[in-house]
């Protein structure tokens, strides 16, 4: 894993399932959190409730094309600065510049080789600077969670985390008060359907919730997935 990768969230919009799919798979192994949209109107929906760190955006797309995401993109104060990265099949050199005058970051013509994808997503972040990481610790109610020892605490008294745990409360922590998709909180090899997700939330909510029943801290949020909601 680089460190550039550490806790950054990318958005990769492509209407072809089977290069989303891969490009979503290659990049959680580099240390990304990664969500997928399969169009225009999608990335558009996630961006309305997520952050992202980086876009990467395929040119050729049913409807509405790369090109006019990336301008709405630049056009909105919430994602005015956030990198993105073109994806295009024709690599000509009329689409080069109108994704770079559009104001991309970046530009890959397909095919193109993952390790190369992940080098430019790499070098795009280094130069838009560290992430602001959040506290280091955050209080839900009687409990204290400490997001760089992974350790969970209830009126002084430890409570113990598997590692899954402690690391979904993380991911959650760095998000706090924002919904965070519940795909992409899903381990990269097993149970995509996010059923996994789901238990180790329903276990949290026991260690950190006074109704777990009606949880005040860690919400589910309908359709998206879910947040964590501190002091």
């Amino acid at each position: 894993m680089s460190d550039a990768a550490t806790a950054r969230h990318l958005l990769v919009v492509d209407d072809d399932d089977r290069i989303r799919n891969l490009l979503k798979q290659y990049l959680k192994r580099e240390g990304y959190r990664v969500t997928g949209a399969s169009d225009a109107a999608s990335a558009r929906r996630l961006m309305e409730t997520l952050d992202f760190d980086l876009i990467i955006v395929d040119v050729m797309m049913p409807g509405e094309d790369g090109f006019s995401l990336t301008a709405w993109v630049r056009g909105r104060a919430e994602s005015s600065r956030t990198p993105v990265l073109i994806l295009t099949a024709r690599g000509l050199p009329d689409d080069r510049i109108e994704g770079l005058s559009l104001g991309a970051d970046d530009y890959l013509a397909k095919p193109f080789d993952p390790r190369e994808l992940a080098l430019r997503v790499e070098a795009i972040l280094r130069r838009a600077g560290p992430r602001h990481t959040g506290p280091r610790e955050v209080q839900l109610g009687e409990a204290r969670f400490d997001l760089e020892r992974l350790e969970l605490s209830r009126n002084g008294q430890p409570v113990r985390l598997t590692e899954a745990e402690a690391q979904l409360l993380k991911t959650l922590a760095l998000s706090a008060h924002a919904p965070v998709e519940r795909l992409s909180l899903a381990p990269d090899t097993a149970d995509s359907s996010g059923r996994a997700v789901d238990v180790q939330v329903t276990r949290l909510r026991r260690k950190i919730e006074a109704d777990p029943k009606n949880p005040r801290y860690l919400q589910t949020v309908r359709g998206v997935g879910y947040m964590l909601a501190p002091d």
